[in-house]
């Protein structure tokens, strides 16, 4: 059960399937074979689990988390709208809420409180960035983001429900180096922006779409390891805290995909 999503992947739960049930004899706890009596009672007399540590995660558990990440996502970009943020103080909290993230998929205990600060923060630097870009495309730019996500979240359901897409090992690492390769590029691209030597999206034209659409087509194949691991941790019966991590991931890839839809459309609306 082992995940090669990084979001999923420090989750024991995930390796080992439904309160290590999953694991191999030799990994489960038992009782060391010279204990004395009153160290093997205390072990027998332990507490069973609780109704809410031993349910089970379901597809609803993930869609209604998933869902109240974006209500304070939504709440945090309304508000970076509204109040014309800082497009200094959008970096910032665009900078914490990375920190945040990779605190949220390093840890091995899942933390909502966490995830939901990431979306909060996460919502203002979308904000901010959104209404960036509408000012400086003009309008529609944000309504057409918004449709060009959807229908990527909904073409690769599709894609991955009918199997024409697998998330097969080979799928999975030809992605996860790519997705690496196209980070290490954007970063390196904002550091020469930065520094004023120069940015590959500025001018647009052809190497500005190019691109933009592979960054498009990354985010949108990456939801299909979303997918995947959200449906092998309903069959494997993890706990039901693990439908956070689920909605967590879900959560950052579509983020992405916004965004990544946002930059192309303002590189096709022909200004620089």
């Amino acid at each position: 059960m082992e995940s090669k999503n990084p979001v999923f992947a420090r989750s024991n739960e995930w390796k080992a399937g439904y309160a290590g049930f999953d694991a191999p004899s030799s990994a489960r706890r038992t009782p060391p074979a010279d204990a004395d009596a009153r160290t093997l009672e205390d072990w027998y007399q332990r507490p069973p689990a609780t109704p809410t540590q031993s349910r089970r995660m379901t597809l609803d558990d993930v869609v209604v988390r998933t869902a109240g990440f974006f209500a304070v996502l939504l709440v945090g970009a309304g508000a970076a709208w509204y109040s014309d943020l800082g497009f200094g103080v959008a970096i910032v909290a665009a900078l914490v809420a990375m920190v945040l993230g990779i605190w949220a998929q390093a840890s091995k205990k899942v933390r909502p409180g966490v995830m939901f600060a990431y979306a909060g923060l996460e919502g203002l630097f979308v904000g901010a960035i959104s209404n960036y870009y509408t000012q400086a495309f003009g309008s529609g730019l944000v309504t057409t983001a918004v449709v060009g996500t959807l229908c990527a979240f909904g073409a690769m359901l599709v894609a991955y429900k009918t199997k024409v897409i697998r998330a097969t090992p080979k799928f999975t690492k030809v992605l996860l180096i790519a997705v690496l390769g196209y980070a290490v590029f954007g970063l390196v691209n904002l550091v020469l922006s930065l520094t004023g030597i120069g940015n590959v999206y500025a001018g647009g034209g052809i190497l500005a779409i190019g691109i933009s659409a592979i960054g498009v087509v990354l985010a949108s194949l990456f939801l299909v390891l979303d997918f995947d691991h959200i449906e092998r941790g309903i069959r494997n019966g993890l706990p039901v805290r693990e439908s956070w991590r689920a909605a967590f991931g879900l959560t950052v890839t579509l983020v992405w995909l916004y965004l990544e839809i946002l930059r192309l459309v303002a590189i096709l609306r022909g200004n620089n």
